[in-house]
Order: structure tokens, then C-alpha cells, then sequence
């Protein structure tokens, strides 16, 4: 048997002379405490070991990640945008009259289409943005049984006769046969370009008028090529088809910039692989070196579908070939990116494709000046930002400036006292422009009109857009907003008596 010596502790507490040892009490203790134990210094070890971060995975082979690139500004085709951009509303209202069969709208059929005109609900009336074009637009009253004073009920706003001219010029160009075959090849190459064949037509009338296509293109040129394509009703509505059996494929894309001389001494093959930018472009070494091996890759036709095993590398190659067949198939070799973005599932695009427009500035650029941000395919420019090969249909455009130039021609005149009208400002031209730019909605384009009901798929029926209780509540303020405007505009002599044919 083993016997254990107390310690000096206990030796002390029995020979203390206070008297005998009595129990002592226990200290009272916190019932939710719980004890320590070595059980609970095992599991803290054990915890900690598993925590500790173990060493790093290995590094795969690869080229090293592409930063975020920069989108360095170019002036030149900056001023493009911004040329394009102070249209929009011309071009939306001459869509809309020229829609119609006698080429008119009254006021307040057209108020009802703000939102396509891209004009907020408040804070914009409809009539002075008229008046700013009078040689586009004109305001005129209808001719009615009982003789009434003018008014927002009775007004409408109509095409001057220099627009009837540019618009029935524009339509003989696109009847001839040799325009007409143009157009019907552009819609058989973006149709070759699907997995289906075939794209739904309220998604092709946000290209049509950027190809150059009549918004009547459904009843005007389909029917005249149904060896190409033809028109079916689907479950998403009515879509173009290829012909069956289809057609033959047209030719590869050719480059649109001219073959330039040779500016080198010596011809003979360059040492190290070259990347053509445009004039003032520097990118890092490590965009530059993406952009090599990306050019590096097989050439992939837009025409062609990928494998599904395809690389990510390879997807990109030929959303770019698509990109660009779309870009160079348009009048003025750029379009706005969300007009892209309605044929993401059709072409095969990538969600973010805004950011793969970036990401090739030896291919692309893309614009923010203006209201939307548009993109230009960079070889159809040259370094001072004119189109190298120009499109027959860009005569369009460039009679429209006309008109539009013509018209602030006429404001001046007001202004001098020929033609008072308190609605013009004194401020210069180009901060009007900018004005009414910048107070223009962010709206789509032409989609929203099959979209929203404001004009029906035959282009000939105007209905109620969907107007909603919001609508109901300042109808009154706006119509209010509207007389005042339609009483000054009546008082400075701007309303013509219109004629026999302008009646609804």
C-alpha cells in the first residue's frame, strides 16, 4: 500500500490555531458556465490543425488572366455617334407618319407614342419638338364637317413636301431591281447565321432601318424573293424561314478596307506577328498578346455552326465573324449594341456582349457619346472618320441633315423678326441639340411598336399603347401643356389650313 504525504498546504490548514477545521463552502458558480476539461483542449487543438490553410493548388498552365481592358475614346468616330444620335427623333416621327397611308397623324393619336419618340411623360411637349423641323414636319387642321377652332382634337402633324420627295425617292431606290436584290441578300445572310433559320420579324425591325430595309419590308420584299425565304407563323409570332431546299451560301465576307502600298523597304514576310490598330490605340502588353493569340486561332465563317465541345476561345471567334457580318451588311457600318443584344440566342452571342465588343478595338469600337452607346466595325473608316466605301441607301441620310439644316435655317429667320415664334431659344444650335439630347428617354427602338400595340404588325392600325392608370392621371395636365402650345403656334401663323385629302 502506497501512502501519500500531505502537502505543505494541508499542513498549515491542521495546525492552525483558530480552532478545528471546518468544511469550507463552495464559491457559488454561474450554472451556464461550463468546465474546462481536456477533452475541450483536444477538440480547440483539433479545430485549429483542420483550420489551418493548407498548402496552394498547383498553378495550370496557361496564359496569364486578361485585365479588365480600357476604352480608349476616338474623336472622330465619336462625332459620328453624336451626328447619328441628334436624328433619333426625326427618324422616329417620319417612321411613324410614313407608316400611314396618307402620311399624317393627328396630335392626339401621336401623343399617345411619347415613348417611342423617346420623349419623358413630363417637362416635354410634343408640338415644339415638332416645330424645331419645319422642313420636315408640318402642322396643319384638318378640314371638317362644322366649322371648329383649332385645337388638340383637331390638329395634325404632317410631312412637308420636301420630306414626301426624300421619302418616295428612298422607296423608288429600294424598288429598283438591283436595290432590291441587295436588300433580300442582306436578310438571306443574317437568316444563314441562325441555327433554325429563321428569326422572328419583330426582332428584325430594330436592324431594318440600319440595313436600309423599308419598315414595310414584310409585304414589299419578302413576297418578291420566295427563293430565299418566306414567311411562316410560329409560336413567337410571324418569323422569316429559309426557302426549303435552302438557297446556295453566299461568298465569305470581304474586307472593306482598300488593299494599302506597301510602305516598307523590303518586301518580305514580317519577323513578328502584327496587329493592326487604329491611329492613336495603345494597349498593354498583356491586351496586345491576348489579342495575338486570339487572332492566331482558325479562321471560323459566321455562317458555320460550332461543335458543342467548342472552346470559349473558338465561341468568341465566331461571335466576332457574326458581329462584324452584321456591321458591315448596314448603311452607315454601325448600329447601337442593344440592337445586337435582340439576337443573343439567335446568332449565338455571348450575355455579356458589350464587353466582348470592348475587348476588340482592333475589330469594334464602341461609342458612349450620345443617348445609347452604338458600335462601329473599325475597318470600313479611315483615320478621319469617313466611311471608306459608302452604301447607295446613304443618300437618305445625307438629304435628311439637309432638311434638318434647312429647317434651323428657318428658325434663324424667326428669330430675325421675319417669323417671330416665342417657343425658340436664343441659345446656339449645338446646345440646343444637346439639350434635346440629353432630355431624350433611353427608349427602345423600333420593336416597342409591335411590343407595345401603338401600331399593329400591318403598320396601319394605331392603337391605345397599353395605357395604364399612371397614363389616366396627367392626361389632363399634358392636354392642358399642349392647348397652350397649339394656341401660341395658332397665333404666330405656324398652323396651315391643310387640305381636301388631309381628313380622318
Amino acid at each position: 500500500m502506497v501512502v501519500v504525504a500531505p502537502s505543505s498546504a494541508c499542513s498549515f490548514l491542521l495546525a492552525h490555531p483558530s480552532g478545528p477545521a471546518r468544511p469550507r463552502r463552495p464559491h457559488p458558480m454561474n450554472s451556464t458556465a461550463k468546465p474546462l476539461s481536456h477533452t475541450l483542449t483536444i477538440r480547440c487543438a483539433a479545430t485549429t490543425a483542420a483550420g489551418r490553410p493548407g498548402p496552394p493548388p498547383p498553378k495550370l498552365p496557361g496564359p496569364p488572366p486578361l485585365p479588365p481592358p480600357k476604352l480608349v475614346r476616338c474623336a472622330a468616330l465619336d462625332r459620328q455617334a453624336a451626328r447619328a444620335s441628334r436624328l433619333r427623333f426625326v427618324r422616329k416621327l417620319l417612321t411613324l407618319l410614313l407608316s400611314k397611308p396618307r402620311h399624317f397623324l393627328p396630335l392626339r393619336v401621336l401623343n399617345r407614342c411619347r415613348r417611342f419618340l423617346g420623349l419623358p411623360r413630363r417637362g416635354r411637349p410634343l408640338i415644339p419638338m415638332v416645330l424645331r423641323y419645319p422642313a420636315l414636319f408640318r402642322l396643319f387642321q384638318a378640314h371638317t364637317s362644322l366649322p371648329l377652332s383649332p385645337s388638340l382634337s383637331t390638329l395634325a402633324v404632317g410631312l412637308t413636301p420636301a420630306a414626301e420627295a426624300l421619302a418616295a425617292d428612298l422607296a423608288a431606290l429600294r424598288a429598283t431591281s438591283t436595290g432590291a436584290d441587295a436588300l433580300a441578300a442582306k436578310i438571306h445572310r443574317l437568316l444563314l447565321m441562325t441555327p433554325r433559320g429563321s428569326i422572328p420579324v419583330n426582332r428584325l425591325v430594330h436592324l431594318a432601318p440600319d440595313l436600309g430595309l423599308a419598315m414595310d419590308f414584310r409585304a414589299t420584299l419578302c413576297p418578291r424573293h420566295p427563293d430565299l425565304f418566306r414567311l411562316v407563323n410560329t409560336s413567337r409570332g410571324h418569323a422569316l424561314k429559309l426557302a426549303d431546299p435552302p438557297p446556295t451560301p453566299p461568298p465569305p465576307p470581304l474586307s472593306l478596307r482598300p488593299a494599302a502600298t506597301p510602305d516598307r523597304l523590303m518586301d518580305r514576310p514580317r519577323r513578328f506577328p502584327h496587329l493592326p490598330l487604329r491611329r492613336g490605340l495603345n494597349l498593354r502588353r498583356a491586351h496586345r498578346d491576348y489579342l495575338l493569340r486570339f487572332h492566331s486561332l482558325p479562321k471560323v465563317s459566321p455562317f458555320e455552326q460550332l461543335d458543342e465541345g467548342a472552346s470559349l476561345e473558338m465561341l468568341e471567334r465566331r461571335a466576332c465573324a457574326v458581329v462584324r457580318e452584321v456591321l458591315a451588311m448596314t448603311v452607315e457600318k454601325r448600329t447601337l449594341v442593344d440592337h445586337l443584344t435582340h439576337f443573343r440566342k439567335d446568332f449565338g452571342l455571348p450575355n455579356r456582349l458589350r464587353a466582348m465588343l470592348v475587348r476588340h478595338p482592333e475589330l469594334f469600337y464602341v461609342s458612349v457619346n450620345g443617348v445609347r452607346h452604338s458600335v462601329f466595325l473599325v475597318e470600313a473608316f479611315g483615320d478621319d472618320g469617313r466611311l471608306l466605301v459608302e452604301d447607295e441607301m446613304l443618300v437618305g441620310r445625307d438629304r435628311l441633315e439637309e432638311l434638318v439644316r434647312e429647317g434651323k435655317r428657318m428658325r434663324r429667320a424667326r428669330k430675325k423678326g421675319l417669323l417671330t415664334f416665342d417657343g425658340d431659344s436664343d441659345e446656339d444650335e449645338d446646345d440646343e441639340a444637346a439639350e434635346e439630347e440629353g432630355s431624350l428617354e433611353v427608349d427602345d427602338e423600333f420593336g416597342d411598336l409591335f411590343e407595345d400595340g401603338i401600331i399593329g404588325e400591318d403598320w396601319e392600325e394605331v392603337g391605345d399603347g397599353g395605357r395604364s392608370e399612371a397614363y389616366e392621371e396627367y392626361d389632363a395636365e399634358l392636354g392642358e401643356t399642349e392647348e397652350f402650345w397649339v394656341k401660341k403656334a395658332v397665333a404666330q401663323g405656324l398652323v396651315d389650313d391643310g387640305n381636301e385629302q388631309d381628313v380622318w
